[in-house]
Parts: structure tokens; sequence; C-alpha cells
């Protein structure tokens, strides 16, 4: 195990911030972790899942499931009834950035599900292999959050660690542990919308800077005691600004 652990928040497509904030990583005394969210919204989905996954397979990163991931896990396993769904939520940019020849208001959802899986055979497998949390010392790494209600945290319902919101926002953290997530923006938690700095209450940490609403890609480094380094990268002008806040 290493000593220190490098986490980065959601991606959304934002290929060009994740190489910058990669620039930080430390592969030699750091394990890497991403949030989950890797692709929709942003303009390069396919080079997010791609790098993500190589790092993973060859690089002995974690890369948790985000809402994100089973929202295209249910267009894949059933276009007709979740490509609506799956529009909504930003997979037309995933569509276009997987399929750039494809003329996508002349093909059928299953024609492009179908597409999907002959040109990545693998994706569908890999994505299904994500874990939902990474506990490491006194860290709980988890997309969205856990159901605080609970005794025992790990007995949360499966799409709560990927979609939960208020509940886990609100309730009281009695684990013993840090739990470090995504999902929720954190000006909505800031209550904010121009605060993109990480959102830290009850030993709760939110980190998705909202990278492709124009704010920060986050990517914290913890070391058995704390946080101990903590960079972002924001684009200012189309050009990429990294800050380091610690």
């Amino acid at each position: 195990m290493k000593e220190k652990l490098f986490v980065i928040g959601d991606l959304h497509g934002e290929y060009e911030m994740l190489k910058e904030l990669l620039k930080k990583w430390d592969r030699n005394d750091q394990q890497l972790l991403f949030i989950g969210d890797l692709a929709d919204r942003g303009p390069n989905s396919k080079s997010c899942i791609e790098l993500v996954q190589y790092l993973v397979q060859n690089e002995g990163a974690i890369c948790l499931t985000g809402n994100h991931e089973q929202i295209f896990l249910n267009f894949l396993r059933h276009p007709d009834s979740y490509f609506g769904n799956y529009l909504i939520n930003g997979g037309g940019n995933t569509i276009s950035s997987l399929l750039p020849d494809l003329k996508q208001s002349r093909a059928t959802p299953e024609e492009i599900a179908a597409l999907v899986k002959e040109h990545y055979p693998k994706l569908k497998n890999y994505i299904e292999t994500l874990p939902l949390y990474y506990e490491w010392h006194d860290y709980i790494f988890v997309h969205a959050g856990v159901d605080l209600s609970l005794e025992d945290w790990k007995n949360t319902q499966a799409s709560d660690f990927y979609w939960i919101r208020e509940p886990f926002h609100h309730g009281s953290n009695k684990t013993g542990k840090t739990i470090v997530f995504g999902h929720t923006p954190t000006p909505i938690l800031h209550q904010d919308s121009s605060n993109f700095n990480v959102w830290m209450s009850d030993n709760k940490i939110g980190i998705d800077g909202g990278a492709v609403y124009g704010g920060i890609l986050h990517g914290l480094v913890f070391d058995e005691g704390g946080l101990v380094a903590h960079y972002g990268i924001q684009k200012t002008d189309e050009t990429l600004q990294t800050i380091s806040f610690k």
C-alpha cells in the first residue's frame, strides 16, 4: 500500500484538464483514485474513459462507479427505454465522442448502442466491474455518499453510493471516518454559485468542483494523517490555470 492517495473529482469529459492535473500525481508514492463520472456533458469523454481505463489496468489506479457510469450502462442494456434519460444527462456528447462519424438523428437507440458495443467490445464489462467505494485508513471514498441512518454504512443500498444527495449531506457522520465524495457540485453544497472550492463539513469532503461548468477539477492528496496537498485546474479564457491550494 502506498503512503499517500491522490483523488480526482468528477471529470465529465474534461480531458485536457485531466492531463494537466495528472502532472501533479507522483505515481511512485501516491495511489491514484477517480471518484467517478468520467463522461457526459464535456468535450472529450472517449479520451477520459480510455486514459482512466489505461491507468487502472496498467498503473494500479482505482476508479469508482458514478451515476453517469450507471446511466451509460442502463442505455447499453435497454437503449429504447433509457435513451431519453441518457441524452438529458449529457450522453449525446459521449456518443459523439465515441462514434464521431455517426449521424445521431438518423440512428435508432438500438443501433447506437449496438455500434458502441461493436466498436468498444470490452467497455461495458469494464464499467460493470467498477467498485462502489474504496476504504483507506480512516477514509471512505465514494461517488455520491452513504446512508448515514444505517448502523453500518457498508449496508448502503447500491444506488445510494452513486445517487444519494441531501440525506447524506445533512445527515450526521458517525462512521468514525472522513468521507470524500463527488457527484454534487460544490457550489450547490456551498449555496454559492460562484464557489467551486471543495466543501468540508462533519468529516465530509465534497470534491466535485463543477469542472465541466467552468469550475475546478480538484486533485487532493491524503496521507494517513490528513490532507497534505490540494491542486486544481480551471479554464480561464480557454487556457488552463493550475491552482495550488495547500
